[in-house]
This record gives structure tokens, C-alpha cells and sequence, in this order.
């Protein structure tokens, strides 16, 4: 006898690593696994990891849970999801070879391209077109400090893709990009939803060298056969494009509508809200995603997440166990709730990875400001856990300059922490929830697939199903405490920016 037992897998391809999540069709997780990966730092600025050593990674992960969990159990995978983070670039040549290493997001080495462009009526136009913020992450400004500065690699690249599109075009020989990854280039117009000629121009490329955006519905094409044999799939599975992280995030953690906003922080963070209208925003502050047609997700990204406190921990932590960095961190948390909110006094900015929004400064640094006499080291746990969530309040509250935000729903392992979704609540002084999935972009992605399915007849109807498990509320006047101390915390981000120019011309 066959099993009807039926799943969806999500593939998500992380900045650290591969999670591969195996649900039900009821949305009910039945595994999960994941696969970490390097990242290398030739130079300062530089952020790249190997094409190939993340396709192996995700092959392997993939093939345990499938030879784990779904075969014995003779459940059949309908289909399998994508997402991924975003802003890589990874060069190949005409056969599909990688030139080099991807470029990720937190690739700095473009700054003297943005400086030269940013604030320049192109530059304002090329903003308002695609809708991505002026910064190195940008793979717009990545192509081109590989055009000024690599031009041997740049005249030998025949396309210019995305890490996800690789591993979509390993596995089915297509090259594909979705709308939310292309909408996230820099490179795209997400009013038209065609390349930019603005962008192209600047880039030095034409649209061929790009892969063809596709809606996220999109089926990526037929598994090729012999990874059909090697992970005991059938060429009817369906591989769904699917969407980037910050897009499927926010589905996944039910918000479809303008009165709620989303808060990601894993290694690096976001807070994001959806809606049907781009939110231009002059200063150029933030982003419109789009997710589908005439649907974007506006927000701000920020380097200075839960890697922020993890290197706190790396530096400062008392290992009880050698390595054990996960039992370090929570002993970390544990001091922290023994200090006041506002750390009496000592402000941290976390920006030791430069800062995207709201500042959007590349040369923006990490700093202890306020110490006296008296600060202990708990002082210094609470004031970094407080700095980066200071970071995480500063674009929420540009955000609020052009949306109402009535409550938030929050995900991943760093937000997810009792202490910080407490801390969130008392700096917004609004409700926070918290959904029942750990990794919120999994569950967007199983929300895609089974609304593709027709399990949902629309991504709202899909986003509502999402269950919101934990509740926090703000405390009785803490938010006027963390009033006053973000006050200064956002003084202090301005003033020190020729300060933190500075200090990077003497590295």
C-alpha cells in the first residue's frame, strides 16, 4: 500500500546557513535541519562565501532529512520552496561557472560607489524606480566595483546571479530570479517590474547578463534526473522559485495588513510592514520589496542583530563548557535581567559591521557611551542587548512616519528572547506577539506553496491562518525611560558620523 501522507519542504538559503523544514499540508512542522556555512574575509569590507560549498551543504542537509524523516514514513513531497537572502552577486561565465566567490549583503567594499552617487539627481531617480536604498549592499553597486576595480573578472562574466538562482539553475538548468530578489538589486524597476535602464547603464550591463525575474508562484522546472535519484524524488515535484527571507518572513509571521509590523532579528535584523502602495520615503531611508504584484514590503534592514551579541559573548562570556557559545549567551541573558531598563545610564551603539537603516553608513562604528564609575559588567550585557534593539526601535519609528502601527509580531532566535520581546514592547509602548513557528520564513514559504496549491485561495487568507502564540505588553513608564536614553542614542548615531569616517581612514 502507498502512504496519502503529503509535505511541503522550504529551502531556505541563510547568511550562515541552509534550513531545510519538512511541513504537513495543515502547516504542522514535521522536521527540520540545518547546514552551516563559512563566510570569508579577505579585506575589511570584504564578505564573500563559495557557491559551491553552500549547494553541497544544502544537497546534504536536504538528503538526511528526506532519508530521515519523509521516505521511511512514505510521505510524498509535493513540492519544495525557496527563499534566500538577499543582495548577493555571484559572477559566472558562459558555461555557468562561478567566477570567484558570491559577494553577500554585508560586502562593504562599494562605498566610494555609493558616495559618488548617493544624493545625485541619478541617484534620487535610480532610489525611486527600484526602490533600494543607496548602500554597498546594493548588487548595483557591487557590479560596479567589480566594472572599476576587477575588470578582468568583469569582462569575463556573462551573467551577474543571485545565490539562489545558482542553486535553482544546479538543479534544473533554468535561470530564474524572483520579484522580490530582483526588486532587491537595485537593478529593478518595481513600478514596471522590468530591469532599469538607469541601473543597467550605471552597472555597465545589459538586461541579458541578468537572470529572468518571475513571480514568486513560479515553477522553477523539472529537478534534474540525477538528483531525482540521489534524493528519491520524482520528477513531478514541484519546485516552487519562491520569495526572499525579509519578504517570507513577514508573510510568515501573519502580517497583510498596514496596522501591524514585523521584527526579524536572527544575525542581522528588520522591521518591515506590507501593504499595496510603495512608501516613498525622501531621505531615502528604508525599502519597497515587492512580494507580488502590486503588493511590497517597506522596511529597513540592520546589521547589528543577534551576531552583535554573539560576538559579545565570544569576547566577554564565561564558558562553563568549552565552545558551548549557546549556554555562554543565555548565562549572559540571565545578568542582563537583573539591571533596570536604561542600564543606568550606559548607552551602546552596535554598529561594529557599519549600519544600514536609518543611517545607511558604511563607516559607522561600535561604541560604549556614559560609563562611569559604577557600571559593573552586567551594566555592559544590558546596554549591548539595549543598543541593539535601540537600533531596531530607530526604523520602526520611520516607519511610523508613513504608516499607522498598531501592534507588532515578531520572530526569529534573537527577538524571540523573553527578555528582548519585553524590551521591544516597552520601547515601542505597543503589543507584541510572537508566532508559533520558530523561523518565520519557512512558514512563509509553506504559506506560498499551499496558497500556489489552492490549501489558501490568496496570501491574506494564508497570512491569517498564522497562529500568535505569546503575548508581551509594555510595562507601566519604562517606555519614558527608554524615551530618553533613544534620545541621546540617536544623537550620538548622527554626530559621530565624520568621527567614524575618521577612525576607518586610519585602518
Amino acid at each position: 500500500m502507498t502512504s496519502n501522507k503529503k509535505c511541503i519542504i522550504t529551502i531556505e538559503i541563510g547568511t550562515n546557513a541552509v534550513r531545510v523544514v519538512a511541513f504537513d499540508l495543515s502547516g504542522k512542522t514535521i522536521a527540520s535541519m540545518k547546514g552551516s556555512y563559512p563566510t570569508f574575509h579577505a579585506q575589511p569590507d570584504f564578505s564573500e562565501q563559495d557557491p559551491e560549498q553552500i549547494f553541497i551543504t544544502l544537497l546534504y542537509v536536504l538528503k538526511n532529512l528526506l532519508n530521515e524523516h519523509i521516505h521511511p514514513e512514505k510521505i510524498q513531497v509535493t513540492s519544495i520552496c525557496f527563499s534566500a537572502s538577499m543582495h548577493s552577486v555571484l559572477p559566472i561565465n558562459k558555461s555557468g561557472t562561478p567566477l570567484g566567490n558570491a559577494i553577500t549583503w554585508a560586502d562593504n567594499r562599494a562605498r566610494k560607489e555609493v558616495a559618488l552617487l548617493k544624493g545625485s539627481s541619478d541617484g534620487n531617480q535610480i532610489y525611486m524606480a527600484t526602490g533600494t536604498p543607496m548602500h554597498p549592499m546594493s548588487p548595483l553597486f557591487k557590479i560596479a566595483w567589480l566594472k572599476n576595480n576587477d575588470k578582468e573578472r568583469f569582462s569575463n562574466t556573462s551573467k551577474f546571479i543571485q545565490l539562489k538562482t545558482y542553486i535553482i539553475h544546479q538543479l534544473t538548468g533554468e535561470y530564474l530570479i524572483d520579484y522580490s530578489l530582483a526588486s532587491a538589486t537595485g537593478l529593478l524597476n518595481i513600478h514596471t517590474i522590468k530591469w532599469e535602464e538607469a541601473a543597467l547603464s550605471y552597472a555597465g550591463i545589459n538586461k541579458s547578463m541578468l537572470a529572468d525575474p518571475v513571480p514568486v508562484f513560479t515553477s522553477c522546472g523539472k529537478l534534474k534526473k540525477a538528483y531525482q535519484n540521489s534524493l528519491g524524488l520524482t520528477a513531478a515535484t514541484q519546485l516552487i522559485v519562491g520569495s526572499s527571507d525579509g519578504c517570507l518572513a513577514t508573510l510568515g509571521a501573519g502580517v497583510w495588513d498596514g496596522n501591524k509590523a514585523t521584527i526579524t532579528i536572527e544575525d542581522s535584523g528588520a522591521v518591515r510592514v506590507i501593504g499595496k502602495k510603495v512608501l516613498n520615503d525622501t531621505q531615502q531611508r528604508f525599502f519597497n520589496y515587492l512580494l507580488t504584484e502590486n503588493c511590497y514590503v517597506s522596511g529597513g534592514p540592520t546589521n547589528s542583530g543577534g551576531i552583535i551579541f554573539e560576538w559579545f559573548a565570544k569576547q566577554f562570556g564565561d564558558f562553563k563548557y568549552a565552545y558551548d557559545l549557546e549556554h555562554t549567551m543565555k548565562d549572559l541573558i540571565a545578568i542582563a535581567t537583573k539591571v533596570e531598563a536604561g542600564a543606568d545610564g550606559l548607552l551602546f551603539l552596535p554598529y561594529l559591521l557599519g549600519e544600514r537603516a536609518p543611517i545607511w553608513d558604511a563607516n559607522a562604528r561600535g561604541v560604549y557611551f556614559g560609563i562611569n564609575i559604577k557600571h559593573e559588567r552586567k551594566h555592559f550585557i544590558r546596554a549591548v542587548i539595549e543598543g541593539i534593539l535601540f537600533e531596531i526601535y530607530s526604523i520602526g519609528k520611520i516607519l511610523e512616519e508613513h504608516s499607522t502601527i498598531k501592534s507588532l509580531s515578531i520572530n526569529g532566535s534573537f527577538a524571540s528572547i523573553p527578555l528582548c520581546a519585553q524590551i521591544i514592547a516597552d520601547m515601542f509602548n505597543k503589543p507584541v506577539s510572537i508566532s508559533q513557528h520558530n523561523y518565520s520564513v519557512g512558514a512563509g514559504a509553506y504559506l506560498l506553496s499551499a496558497t500556489e496549491m489552492g490549501i489558501f485561495k490568496s496570501l491574506d487568507e494564508a497570512a491569517r491562518s498564522i497562529e500568535l502564540t505569546e503575548e508581551y505588553f509594555p510595562k507601566k513608564n519604562i517606555n519614558g525611560i527608554y524615551r530618553k536614553h533613544f534620545e541621546i542614542f540617536e544623537m550620538l548615531s548622527t554626530k559621530l558620523k565624520p568621527d567614524f569616517e575618521n577612525v576607518v581612514n586610519l585602518q
